[in-house]
This record gives structure tokens, C-alpha cells and sequence, in this order.
């Protein structure tokens, strides 16, 4: 019995011996790969299907964290600070990015893509009519605006634009070549992938919600702005452009108003958000409520899923389908 007992002790030894070890090869593979920074899960979707396990990357908005309450940690700031790449998405979206000191210069993607500047008064709605006299700027225009352009001038959601995604990819592609030039061919490659999917999405957006019977959306915050411009539908947000605020009276009779007029029948929230306003408004009227994802950033569950960029924009799409009574 005893010799027994001494076998499975040398066993249970060894295995963790073995385990060490193991852990230790991972931990150095993983400290010989670049750190690469990324803001919002956009970003890491991004980073993650081209440069595949070449690099490891940081998530400065872990999984499951609500944006809008984030604070930085000193370990984040760490890995922040030794990574060879930063993406942040900028447009007034990360106001912690002056608290920290770069080792590299951080890359700020507002700066390649199309900003859609607010129409005034935007902040509380965003109809489709008003959009002519300033959907069509030039794309550049934002290079004129300061780095910490506030919410009431852009729209920071840009990334639910597919065409700002696929300028986002090329810099994305194009950084990752400079730091690891060896994997030019692969980067390409993945980079050429994920701009078929992207057109791919545009696709089905355009021509899905195309034939609806309803034109019109209420969100608890307006981050729909660019998928409302592009496909051709009304917007109406019960806190504008910020999820944090408090609704006033006004803004409850207004979305109240909305909804006898217009026939919604499903009012949308994001996760990560008190729902109180939202839920209280979908008892009194006997409207449903259903998630829609900003993007932003994905909860635990999703990351748990393998939730992808391309997997909730379907998701997205399949719900205002439903909403909109699309055939």
C-alpha cells in the first residue's frame, strides 16, 4: 500500500512538473511575440484575423468590461507601454489615452476613416432627412478637427461603417507589415479576406433592408448614425449620443410620441447599459425590447462564444430585419 501511495505522489510530482514546463515554453513563446495594443473590439477583430498568432495582443478594454465606466489599471498601462503597436480609436472616444506615456507613437484611426459630422440638435435624434448637408463631406475633413473632438461635433461609431472598416484594415495590415515584415504574404492575405467579408456584409445590409415596412429605429443612445445614413433609415435615441445620461421628461414624451406615431413595436439597448428607462418605456407602451451590439466592446458571454465583427453585424442585421419588417 505504501509503495502505492509513493507511485502516486512521484505521478501527481511529474504531472505538474510537466505542466511547468509546458507553461514556461508557452510564456516564452508568448513574451517573444510583439504586444500590439487595440482599443475597441473592432480593433482586436481587426488585428486578430490578420496577424493570426503572430503577435499578442492587449486588449485595452478587456472582455466584458463596460466602456463607458473603464478605468486603467497599472498593468494594462504596463503592456500598453511595451507594445510595439497602439491602435485607439479616437473621435473623442478614449479620454484615459492622455494618461498614459508611449514607448511607440500610438495610431489614431479617426484619422483614416470618414467621421460623420451631427447635424444640429443630433445629440438627441437623428432623422434621415436632415443628413444630405453633411453626409457627403469629404472624407478628410476630420484631419482639420483637434484629436479630442468632442461627442456633440462627430460620431465616434464609425466602425459600423464597412467602408471605414476596410480603411481601417489596410492600416491595420499595413503597421503590422512594418513590424514584422516576414509575414508580408500572410497579412496580405488574411487582410484580403477580411475586406471580402466586409463587402459581403455591406451586401446583405444593402440589399436586406432595403424592402422594410417600417423606416425608423428608437435606441436608448444613437450609435446607429452610420448604418442609418448608409441603409436609408430613421433614428431616434432615447439619450442621443451619450448611454450614460439621465433622460429628461422631454426626452421620455418624446420617444412616447415616437413610438404612437411611427407603430415601433421593438425598441433596441446595448449591453453593458442600465436598462430601467428602456424597460420601464417597453411596460407602459407594450413595445418589446431586444440588444443590439455597438460594437464597442463584446460581454464575457460573447467573447466565450467566439463572437466575431462579421457574427454580430449579422446578428445586428437579423434584429432590425425583424424590427423593420423587412421582406
Amino acid at each position: 500500500m505504501k509503495i502505492f501511495k509513493i507511485v502516486a505522489i512521484l505521478l501527481v510530482v511529474l504531472s505538474l512538473f510537466l505542466e511547468l514546463l509546458i507553461f514556461s515554453g508557452d510564456s516564452k513563446e508568448q513574451s517573444n511575440k510583439p504586444l500590439v495594443s487595440v482599443s475597441t473590439f473592432s480593433l482586436y477583430d481587426i488585428t486578430k484575423h490578420i496577424a493570426g498568432e503572430s503577435v499578442q495582443i492587449i486588449n485595452i478594454l478587456p472582455f466584458g468590461v463596460d466602456p463607458h465606466s473603464f478605468e486603467l489599471t497599472p498593468k494594462i498601462m504596463a503592456n500598453i507601454e511595451k507594445s510595439s503597436l497602439v491602435f485607439y480609436s479616437g473621435a473623442g472616444l478614449e479620454p484615459w489615452i492622455e494618461k498614459i506615456s508611449f514607448s511607440v507613437e500610438p495610431i489614431n484611426m479617426s484619422k483614416y476613416v470618414h467621421l460623420r459630422k451631427l447635424a444640429e440638435g443630433e445629440h438627441h435624434s437623428h432623422g434621415h432627412d436632415d443628413e444630405d448637408e453633411h453626409q457627403d463631406e469629404d472624407e478628410h475633413e476630420h484631419e482639420h478637427h483637434d484629436e479630442d473632438c468632442s461627442h456633440s461635433e462627430l460620431d465616434p461609431h464609425y466602425w459600423l461603417d464597412f467602408e471605414n472598416m476596410q480603411k481601417m484594415v489596410y492600416v491595420v495590415s499595413d503597421e503590422l507589415i512594418k513590424i514584422l515584415p516576414q509575414n508580408k504574404s500572410m497579412y496580405e492575405k488574411n487582410r484580403d479576406t477580411y475586406i471580402k467579408m466586409l463587402i459581403d456584409l455591406d451586401t446583405k445590409y444593402k440589399s436586406q433592408l432595403h424592402s422594410c415596412e417600417m423606416r425608423s429605429v428608437i435606441l436608448n443612445h444613437n450609435f446607429l448614425g452610420y448604418v442609418a445614413d448608409k441603409y436609408d433609415f430613421h433614428v431616434n435615441s432615447l439619450n442621443g449620443l451619450s448611454p450614460e445620461a439621465e433622460p429628461s421628461a422631454s426626452d421620455i414624451k418624446r420617444i412616447l410620441q415616437e413610438i404612437k406615431e411611427s407603430g415601433v413595436h421593438t425598441l433596441f439597448y446595448e449591453s453593458f447599459i442600465n436598462a430601467k428607462v428602456i424597460e420601464s418605456i417597453s411596460r407602459d407602451t407594450h413595445v418589446k425590447i431586444e440588444v443590439l451590439q455597438p460594437l464597442g466592446n463584446i460581454t464575457a458571454d460573447e467573447a466565450k462564444a467566439n463572437a466575431t465583427y462579421n457574427s454580430l453585424m449579422l446578428q445586428n442585421l437579423e434584429k432590425l430585419k425583424k424590427a423593420m419588417i423587412c421582406h
